[in-house]
């Protein structure tokens, strides 16, 4: 037995529930992939899968050993392409989070000019606005608006979104046009909150005009931990939203949100790119966060210093 070829096909039928989908993803046959994991079990004296005839399922020694082997082909692949002959093509699979408007609006969309590029390097994609524990979930990276908190991580700084306030013309019409950001805190203004994940709550946005500054509350009838919910509930009339510029463009293009107070000014929220601090960074992980760099340079590139933590 292999004992490469017998983790990589324990690995592949655990993340497809299936011996057949792992046969094809190794162009190998279901006979082969069954008899390398019987024969891991047979050398480990353990049961890693539940079978039956409708799907596979991984036993609590399986979910524990999955963890381990997932980490050991990592490390396997990053040794092969960190070497000279092989950086040139980076190759292996990414495993990343983003928050979901980013990725539906600027990421997803590049795509296919990063996988013409590097066709070998496969994305497991989580769409979230969730914390990810990077080590945990085995996770090699995540995109993030906010300062990163965690000291456990490396961030690199890679892009500052411009915010501004805005409201659909539905709202507008129901409750006015507010002359000052204050006056979201009247009884009849309402705004849209977002659940951030640190803090499962919303927070104030500071404002500054000239030298007057303020932080805005507001009040909400609905607060929502998705970016893209958020954006669907200001475009539906339920409040005044909070929004980078690269969410608000079309909306505003098609008269869907109408901005306010244009002559205030927010702090930019700045982007970054989070990864553990292992020895060193992974060829298919040091081409993608260049490329995370280049794209927000196109779309929200840094526009302050850098705070270092």
């Amino acid at each position: 037995m292999d004992r490469f070829d017998a983790m990589q096909a324990f690995a592949r039928v655990v993340e497809t529930g299936s011996f057949t989908k792992a046969a094809d993803t190794l162009h190998m046959s279901r006979t082969s992939v069954t008899q390398l994991v019987q024969q891991l079990e047979a050398r480990l004296r353990v049961k890693l899968l539940n079978r039956t005839t409708r799907k596979v399922n991984v036993t609590a020694d399986g979910a524990a050993y999955y963890e381990r082997v997932v980490r050991l082909l990592a490390d396997m692949d990053d040794a092969e392409t960190s070497l000279s002959s092989a950086s040139a093509a980076p190759r292996g699979r990414l495993r990343v989070d983003v928050p979901s408007p980013f990725a539906r609006m600027i990421l997803i969309p590049a795509l296919p000019a990063f996988h013409e590029r590097y066709p070998d390097i496969q994305f497991d994609m989580g769409v979230s606005d969730r914390v990810v524990d990077l080590i945990g979930e085995n996770v090699d990276c995540v995109v993030r608006g906010g300062a990163v908190t965690e000291q456990s991580l490396v961030a690199r700084h890679v892009g500052d979104l411009r915010l501004a306030v805005y409201a659909a013309p539905a709202y507008l019409q129901r409750a006015g046009t507010p002359d000052h950001p204050r006056d979201l805190e009247d009884t009849h203004h309402r705004i849209v909150g977002f659940l951030w994940a640190r803090s499962g709550k919303p927070v104030p946005y500071a404002m500054h005009r000239d030298d007057e500054s303020l932080n805005v509350h507001g009040r909400y009838v609905l607060a929502v931990d998705d970016g893209n919910a958020y954006v669907e509930a200001g475009l539906a009339g339920l409040g005044v939203l909070w929004l980078p510029d690269y969410m608000a463009r079309g909306a505003v293009a098609r008269g869907e949100l109408v901005p306010l107070f244009e002559n205030w000014r927010l702090d930019p929220m700045p982007m970054y790119v989070a990864f553990p601090p292992n020895r060193h960074v992974s060829a298919k992980l040091r081409v993608f966060i260049d490329w995370i760099v280049a794209l927000m340079a196109k779309h929200a590139p840094v526009q302050r210093r850098e705070v270092r933590r």
